[in-house]
């Protein structure tokens, strides 16, 4: 049995206007992981993309076109403008020109990533959410790479090219970003009467290219080293360019090259007690120390604010752990005035048997130290960790995945999302039980989506259960209906952050966006893994009523598989029951008397009934 291995929308400009700054902070470096594994842990609880797998599920078309007033759009763009001395503030003031002012349905901006030779884009739509996608150049029958090569504007009649079919279906106007004579990333506009403001959106285009220009001849000013000032080791940029020649030089010479990440553990609290030259004396200290503890042909670079990277050349994961070690009691051997010895938590990542990816290979070195991290110290050593050590579907290693991917490359196309499950598709399964602990793991990584339903998918499978063995049903049913309720809301994966987290009620658009989850679930996470097709009937038709009156489908009465009108009585009872941020759960009791109300309208009322009468011993087990 094989199960194979870009979006949060933010509520407020100014957690949009972060995620922008993380997308064009750096072009220089833009990690990406090719798309695989929908997005593990973008931070299970706080991602900030909205998520691709929603694509394709919203048909509503947005307002149609109104005049324009052409001399308040030009007062309002110097106005908003004026003063912006950073790009993603700038983007977002010309998304909000074009959307507000110009009525596009949504905007995209992309700039050209030499590394991977593709163009990382940023996708904005009408209701802010976010989304990114990764144009590789090697299509010419793409229109982004078209107008990228041609330097020449390029005008299609529809955005199903972007493979991002929850935005609204609209002409798109691709504008190549010039400066001087370098095409530098491409400006999408998504809008059907693109030649009623196309002066203007050319005009800003040009604008937002010399902006960005400026800005990069700026940073090559400034950044007249590679070595940083603190340490005197390399600097990240430093670290990627060495990086890439050693994976290249790997590749070449059939060898594998291994990296180390220290982060020095509790490096804020220091600072927060004792000051940031206490906290900087450390740094320093455990930069020394590696320098001295390294080979001549290893390299050293300061990664982050506490990390400290070094990439050793010919070395097997094995052989990196052993000098890890080193250094690591080295390092606790220093006590540091007021603070004692130096604990550094420390993930280990190999080239080629880790991964073939040098961005993975980062995201996947970084994972182990949080992995690290969350041991903490035996015997007054920390737990070193190499990616092969840990299990994928391990809590611990879930959250310690989408840590990474919020920290430090979500907006960069990686999607934690995407990434968890691509990974489930690609799982190779040995057994029933390892099939149940990668579901419930990836449920739970779905429910921990929202702090108020964490936990609700292995509570309505374990409802879902007891109501099919009251029905006597035969083993092989219940132990179906058991995983098919364990997975029910894995659509969810789908639906922005904003609405799924949104403490209010949901408007009618966001309310057509959540009902598209049954449907998501069914064709993007279990169509592809045929050994699971006959979960899908309980995945697509949980939602439908009795009556007709659900989704996706308007079933009606026994057209509606028993074992989704199964777990329907159960999703609701233990909705019904769980706090929310608008009530508090309600008692068993009342439970069981709004869905009596309901048994015959919205679900069977045999099955209400059956349930009824188990539910005293179910609510007691909470």
């Amino acid at each position: 049995m094989k199960f194979n291995n870009s979006n949060n929308t933010d509520n407020t400009a100014k957690q949009e206007k972060n995620a922008a700054s993380k997308w064009f902070g750096d072009r220089h470096s833009n990690p990406i992981i090719p798309s695989g594994l929908i997005s593990k842990i973008n931070n299970i609880s706080n991602r900030t993309t909205a998520n691709k797998m929603y694509a394709g599920y919203n048909n509503k078309a947005w307002r149609s076109s109104e005049s324009i007033d052409y001399q308040e759009v030009i007062k309002f763009v110097n106005e908003v403008t004026d003063g912006k001395d950073s790009q993603n503030e700038l983007i977002y003031s010309l998304h909000n020109i074009f959307t507000n002012k110009l009525n596009s349905t949504f905007t995209a901006f992309g700039l050209y990533c030499k590394q991977s030779n593709c163009i990382n884009l940023k996708i904005i739509d009408k209701i802010g959410s976010t989304f990114s996608s990764r144009v590789l150049l090697n299509d010419s029958d793409n229109p982004v790479e078209q107008a990228f090569t041609s330097k020449r504007f390029v005008f299609v009649e529809s955005n199903d090219f972007l493979n991002v079919h929850y935005l609204n279906q609209s002409a798109v106007a691709i504008l190549p970003l010039i400066a001087g004579r370098d095409c530098i990333g491409v400006m999408l506009v998504g809008d059907n009467n693109y030649d009623a403001a196309a002066d203007i959106y050319k005009l800003m285009a040009n604008y937002l290219a010399l902006f960005i220009q400026n800005k990069d001849l700026s940073t090559k000013v400034l950044m007249n080293t590679d070595t940083d000032a603190l340490t005197n080791l390399n600097n990240h940029r430093k670290f990627q360019e060495i990086l890439a020649a050693e994976i290249d030089k790997s590749k070449r010479t059939q060898t594998q090259t291994s990296i180390v990440i220290f982060d020095i553990n509790n490096i804020s609290q220091i600072n927060k007690d004792f000051g940031a030259a206490k906290g900087d004396e450390i740094i320093k200290l455990v930069a020394d120390k590696i320098k001295q503890g390294i080979r001549t042909n290893d390299s050293a670079a300061r990664y982050g604010g506490d990390e400290i990277a070094i990439i050793l050349p010919e070395t097997t994961s094995s052989e990196a752990k052993y000098l890890a070690e080193y250094l690591t009691y080295s390092l606790s051997c220093c006590l540091v005035d007021d603070v004692g010895p130096v604990k550094v938590s420390v993930g280990i990542s190999t080239y080629p048997k880790s991964t073939q990816d040098l961005e993975k290979l980062l995201v996947l070195a970084e994972q182990a130290m949080y992995i690290s991290k969350s041991k903490g110290y035996k015997n007054g050593m920390s737990t070193i960790v190499c990616s092969e050590d840990f299990d994928f579907w391990d809590d611990t290693a879930l959250s310690s995945f989408a840590s990474v991917i919020a920290k430090r490359h979500a907006s960069l196309g990686i999607n934690f999302d995407e990434e968890l499950v691509n990974k489930f598709h690609s799982e190779d399964i040995i057994n029933q039980g390892h099939l149940i602990e990668v579901v419930t793991s990836l449920a739970g990584a779905i429910d921990a989506k929202d702090e108020y339903t964490k936990g609700h998918s292995s509570a309505v499978s374990r409802y879902s259960e007891a109501l099919a063995r009251a029905l006597n049903l035969p083993e092989k049913d219940v132990e179906r209906i058991k995983l098919g309720a364990l997975l029910h809301d894995i659509g969810k994966i789908g639906i922005p952050e904003s609405v799924l987290r949104k403490p209010s009620k949901l408007t009618d658009e966001e309310w057509e966006i959540m009902k598209q989850h049954p449907t998501i679930g069914a064709e993007k996470v279990l169509m592809p893994n045929e050994s699971l097709h006959d979960l899908i009937p309980i995945v697509k038709y949980h939602h439908e009523h009795w009556d007709g009156s659900g989704y996706p489908e308007k079933l009606k009465g026994e057209e509606i598989p028993l074992a989704a009108r199964i777990v329907s009585v159960a999703d609701a009872y233990h909705a019904l029951i769980s706090d929310r941020p608008y009530r508090k759960g309600m008692s068993n009791e009342k439970a069981c008397e709004i869905l009596k109300i309901g048994a015959g309208v919205q679900w069977d009322k045999d099955l209400v009934r059956e349930f009824v009468n188990i539910s005293e011993s179910l609510y007691t087990m909470m």
